[in-house]
């Protein structure tokens, strides 16, 4: 049956959920187009998003519970059953060795976070304590370095920002802020604007830059210290902003003062007076905003590249003004505020998150503090995490394992038991993803499907699972059900005293919400129970912002939540807040980092290539193309190009290597070896080669084969070659030795 309305949702392919209107037929989604209600993305929508429904009816959906058999192969069981014994063995596991023996990893993809809010009441009342998710792979690095200047997290207003700069950062193609190609646009055709793009290949946002600087892979490090360096050594420093909120200025500019420049550009493969007139460039501008990601927060002194990248807004004042660098609000934290060391190798744990390099470590081995079980949810880590092979083996060798997912992914399979979820768009949903500067939006998606029979919305899945382990009694909870029957403001005072005199109930708050609050609201929508705590502690940390934006409390944000389907702006900032965002109790910035600027100066002494003559290629794996996205996209049949994935080689390297466009290669790394197609593209550097990301994803395919498309990146990948401060994998600097197929190099001969 064909839906003629248009229901408001949004994609779930990137960071910037952009808000769609999709129209249904049956539980197809049949049409989508840009929802221009959404507050920020306002109609905008790149190719991905149109291709949504090969992940909403992709066959390889599960509808019922799995449990391992011993012989390895998979049984269906029922919800009950699941349940019960899942408790059971975790409550096993807490009992024999302890509760933080159980490491959880996930906590919802680049569009599913309110799952993982729920499970945290469960992983609180069994007494885990380790985690770990994708940022653990991308971001902890900048975190470390964020928490040390300022305390939080900062983001670009790129919109009107007189100089854009883009380091590792292709947005093109990642998108990651809202109307980002719209944006890139208008700045290339402003001659009053500039983009400064600092990578080692000709992205297409580099083919827009009035600046590209072309480092060669693993060398950003020592072209961010020249640009910092140039900007102190000609004077190009914010003097009074940096007297006013900064702290340990003078040191960082004293060594600056000593970096050479020339040598600098010269290690870096980019022209020294390409440097100096970027650097010019940002020094002069009324206001720039900088962008770091994946190709230098998976390289070679990532955390070093985030400090140093970080100095070149701060020198020169780009802040808490009109198109410049901002902190934000947040309606839940992404990342948390957790440190320590992990159990057995004593790996730092940053923002909460145990690095993911190293959780086959924590696993395969006698130590007594090892994780003896693992819960994960809306990831793949055995496809996902470096090293997929001792991930593979780590996972097999936990006593117990639990999936939660839609599909019986790389992960899954490795599980005891696999608990089968609602899509993204069979439940209410939300992304915590809400960076934005001064107007910040947040978006709750309505279900625009019933459950698919047999699945469950991992809302009920965790409280089910609490309410096994019969750590809350129902007379703790009943008072809470009948003051939400009576109103918001009778449920806030109750709830305020629960809290204050009950534990358990403060210890598992999400569940708490879910069987009190839950109930009361539309139907179909329980599962956004949660989201009113959030409503309330929003209001608590930004009072005049959340008022600012139309919200007179805690509980007036809650509904202009629940009666926006487009999305809400919950916080709406004056500039000069920013000041008051820093974190530090004098609301300055910190600046000096002694361990950052030991690594600057050590910069001098030029470490050798970590290529060798055996693997001369650097391999940079997990490339964002037009048709790649994440694991979510199982099937295939989306792309409408590159159905390979194709490894990219120069046309110097293929010369070279004797290697044909369209041809096969072998790719040999200390990890492993795979075979690819080959594309000869002129945006690669010789010595430079590229994989893409979500490929290697096995799938049914038509005539019942199953297919396995392109190279799995981390059959490549290592756990060994990571950060030294946050553990972040180099996937994008990966010692390589390229070869043709024996057919193709028969045939180039």
């Amino acid at each position: 049956m064909t839906t003629t309305d248009w229901q408001p949702t949004a994609c779930i392919l990137c960071e910037c959920n952009c808000g769609i209107v999709v129209q249904l037929e049956g539980r197809k989604i049949a049409r989508i187009r840009g929802d221009k209600a959404h507050p920020a993305s306002q109609g905008y929508t790149c190719n991905k998003a149109l291709r949504l429904d090969h992940y909403q009816n992709n066959r390889a959906r599960l509808t019922s519970p799995m449990r391992r058999r011993p012989d390895g192969s998979y049984e269906e069981i029922d919800w009950d059953t699941a349940i019960v014994e899942i408790a059971e063995g975790f409550k096993r596991i807490r009992d024999t060795y302890g509760g933080d023996k159980i490491f959880y990893y996930g906590g919802g993809g680049q569009g599913n976070h309110l799952g993982g809010a729920y499970s945290s009441a469960f992983l609180k009342a069994l007494g885990s304590r380790y985690r770990s998710n994708a940022l653990a792979q991308e971001k902890t690095g900048e975190a470390w370095v964020d928490a040390r200047l300022y305390g939080g997290h900062t983001r670009g207003e790129f919109e009107h920002a007189e100089v854009s700069v883009f380091i590792g950062k292709n947005p093109w193609m990642s998108q990651s802020f809202p109307r980002a190609r719209v944006i890139l646009n208008e700045i290339a055709k402003d001659p009053n604007r500039s983009m400064i793009v600092l990578d080692p290949v000709l992205t297409d946002t580099a083919k827009m830059a009035d600046f590209h600087l072309r480092v060669q892979p693993g060398t950003d490090a020592w072209c961010l210290a020249a640009l910092a360096a140039v900007l102190v050594q000609e004077n190009l420093c914010d003097d009074a902003f940096l007297a006013e909120h900064v702290h340990g200025a003078d040191t960082v500019r004293d060594a600056l003062r000593d970096v050479p420049v020339a040598e600098y550009a010269q290690h870096c493969g980019v022209d020294e007076e390409l440097i100096r007139a970027a650097a010019r460039r940002i020094g002069t501008a009324d206001s720039v905003s900088v962008f770091e990601d994946l190709g230098v927060q998976q390289a070679p002194n990532s955390t070093l590249c985030s400090y140093l990248n970080k100095l070149l807004w701060i020198l020169t004042g780009n802040f808490a003004r009109k198109g410049t660098q901002h902190l934000h609000s947040s309606l839940a934290p992404l990342l948390g505020t957790a440190t320590g060391r992990t159990p057995v190798t004593g790996a730092p744990i940053i923002a909460g998150l145990v690095p993911a390099n190293v959780i086959p470590e924590e696993i395969l081995t006698d130590h007594p503090d090892r994780f003896r079980a693992m819960i994960v949810e809306s990831g793949n880590p055995a496809h996902s995490l470096a090293d997929s092979t001792a991930c593979r083996e780590a996972f097999r060798s936990l006593e117990l394992m639990v999936v939660v997912d839609v599909a019986m992914t790389e992960t899954a399979r490795l599980a005891h038991y696999v608990l089968p979820a609602a899509s993204q768009f069979e439940k209410p949903e939300a992304t915590f993803f809400n960076f934005e500067f001064p107007h910040n939006g947040f978006q709750l998606r309505r279900p625009l499907l019933d459950p698919l029979p047999g699945t469950l919305p991992e809302p009920e899945i965790w409280a089910r699972l609490v309410r096994a382990l019969a750590v809350v009694q129902d007379e703790d909870l009943r008072p809470l059900r009948e003051a939400a029957q009576q109103g918001r403001q009778a449920y806030t005072e109750a709830f305020l005293g629960a809290v204050a005199s009950n534990p358990t109930v403060a210890k598992l708050l999400p569940y708490v919400l879910y069987e009190t609050l839950g109930p009361t609201l539309p139907d179909g929508m329980a599962g956004a129970a949660a989201l009113w705590g959030l409503a309330q502690k929003v209001f608590m940390t930004y009072p005049e912002a959340v008022r600012r934006a139309g919200h007179a409390d805690g509980n007036a944000l809650f509904d202009a939540i629940m009666d926006n389907p487009s999305g809400v702006t919950f916080t709406a900032h004056n500039y000069a807040d920013d000041f008051a965002l820093i974190s530090h109790s004098d609301h300055k910035i910190a600046l000096e980092i002694p361990e950052m600027l030991d690594d600057l100066r050590g910069l001098a002494a030029t470490p050798a290539k970590l290529t060798t003559p055996d693997m001369p290629i650097v391999l940079s794996v997990g490339e964002r193309r037009a048709f790649t996205a994440n694991d979510i996209f199982r099937d295939p049949s989306w792309r409408k190009r590159d159905a390979d994935g194709a490894l990219r080689v120069s046309v110097e390297d293929a010369q070279q290597l004797g290697l044909v466009d369209g041809g096969r290669a072998r790719i040999t790394t200390a990890a492993g070896t795979a075979e690819a197609t080959v594309e000869v593209n002129e945006t690669m550097l010789a010595g430079h080669a590229s994989l893409p990301n979500g490929f290697g994803l096995d799938y049914i395919d038509d005539d019942g084969r199953t297919v396995i498309p392109g190279v799995a990146p981390n059959s490549l990948t290592s756990t060994t070659w990571r950060d030294a401060y946050a553990g972040t994998p180099w996937h994008k600097h990966v010692p390589a030795r390229i070869e043709p197929c024996r057919a193709d190099a028969n045939s180039y001969a």
